[in-house]
């Protein structure tokens, strides 16, 4: 007889740690938030539920450092955007190289290609993890927050649960970085579910002979929302794609539902892999995406909502500006209040969980933007407990000096 439910026996969780700013996700944001919190003062500590940094830039093998640019030659993403961007590349690019930017090059050369390069997963993960070290950023690996600890609306703290069992580290801020929004779910924040879903996808490397190549199994990045690249045709870098395994959606919150997704993903790489396998008998895999690639499920419902409409419209609270990955032109300002929402004023969020509408959720969820937001989020935590009453200019002027560019 299965029961309907169990009733958990209380227990008294032990503090196993205190900080000042908690991190959850190791993600692009993450990443980005951390280095800022450390870089400005604070006691740091990242959760992360893998056991590597990166999120789908590396652990998903998604290996594509996105525009940093708007497409019609200019730069509008600095500071740690772009830091990071050439931390991926330190020991060389393995697809795109952004040599028209890195060397400074005229206008016209700029436009020619944009400020986007494809770089290796692994070193890019290590890179960042020893980058963190070096801050004095504290990283707790293979750890899931399953609660809140709150006080009248404020977090107090998370709960845990890793393998030294279930425990509550204490903290002052908190950034989600999930990209789910989880701590914002568990702490009774607004939050909103993608109307689209996800598609299946599992990205993996191959063995074709002497060369190794990555193929985007599953294309939910189209490098122009107007065309629809052929079955088997490269991208514009050189790998090759395939742009759908499935008409499922999944939403990306449901623990069944992600399963049953991965599995079928897993289940059509295969044949993949054994069709490649019976036109060369060198064909062989070399790497597989080991998380669920998720690109939008859950985000918060901040104090504003931003539309992807509202391009080159100035903001007076901007923390940084992002194109459109997809497409030339479009460029934006990103309002510090799609970042946070009143009801829990402690926290804080970055990358794929701002408060945006679907059609822009498409724009801010890739490296660059969630690198920008995550930037503002670490650097706000390290001013204020209370992101609805922060002095948003004394945010600006930080962020400026950290070669942030606002406006357009």
């Amino acid at each position: 007889m299965i029961m309907e439910f169990y009733r958990e026996a209380e227990k008294n969780l032990e503090i196993s740690a205190k900080t000042q700013v908690l991190v959850a996700g190791g993600g692009i944001a993450g990443v980005a938030a951390a280095i800022a919190a450390a870089r400005n003062g604070s006691e740091v500590l990242l959760l992360e539920r893998e056991y590597g940094l990166g999120g789908l830039a590396t652990l998903g093998l998604i290996a594509i450092y996105l525009p940093l640019d708007d497409g019609l030659g200019e730069q509008v993403i600095y500071g740690i955007g772009e830091e990071l961007l050439k931390l991926s590349i330190l020991h060389g690019c393995e697809g795109a190289s952004p040599d028209a930017w890195l060397k400074k090059s005229s206008l016209e050369e700029r436009k020619k290609s944009r400020y986007v390069a494809q770089f290796n997963p692994v070193m890019f993960a290590l890179e960042m993890e020893s980058m963190l070290c070096r801050l004095g950023v504290k990283i707790l690996y293979g750890s899931v927050v399953t609660a809140v600890v709150k006080e009248n609306d404020r977090i107090k703290g998370v709960i845990i649960e890793n393998k030294s069992g279930r425990s509550v580290i204490s903290c002052d801020v908190c950034i989600d970085c999930t990209g789910d929004a989880d701590i914002a779910h568990l702490a009774g924040a607004d939050t909103a579910l993608h109307g689209r879903g996800n598609g299946l996808a599992d990205w993996y490397y191959y063995r074709d002979g002497s060369n190794v190549k990555l193929k985007m199994f599953g294309l939910a990045d189209l490098p122009n929302i107007d065309e629809k690249p052929e079955e088997g045709a490269s991208d514009p870098y050189g790998n090759v794609t395939v742009t759908s395994l499935a008409n499922m959606r999944f939403s990306g919150v449901d623990g069944p539902e992600l399963s049953d997704a991965v599995q079928q993903a897993h289940r059509k790489m295969y044949e993949d892999i054994l069709a490649g396998k019976e036109k060369n008998k060198d064909y062989a895999p070399v790497a597989m995406s080991s998380i669920p690639l998720v690109r939008m499920s859950r985000r918060v419902v901040g104090e504003y909502t931003m539309d992807d409409s509202e391009n080159r419209i100035p903001f007076e609270d901007s923390i940084g500006l992002t194109g459109d990955w997809r497409k030339p032109g479009p460029c934006y300002e990103i309002p510090f209040r799609t970042l946070y929402s009143k009801k829990v004023p402690n926290l804080i969020c970055a990358g794929r969980t701002i408060s945006v509408t679907d059609p822009m959720w498409e724009i801010t969820r890739v490296i660059p933007p969630c690198a920008v937001t995550g930037q503002a989020a670490g650097t706000a935590a390290a001013l204020t407990n209370d992101f609805s009453r922060l002095d948003v200019t004394a945010l600006q002027s930080r962020l400026e000096k950290q070669k942030v560019r606002l406006h357009i």
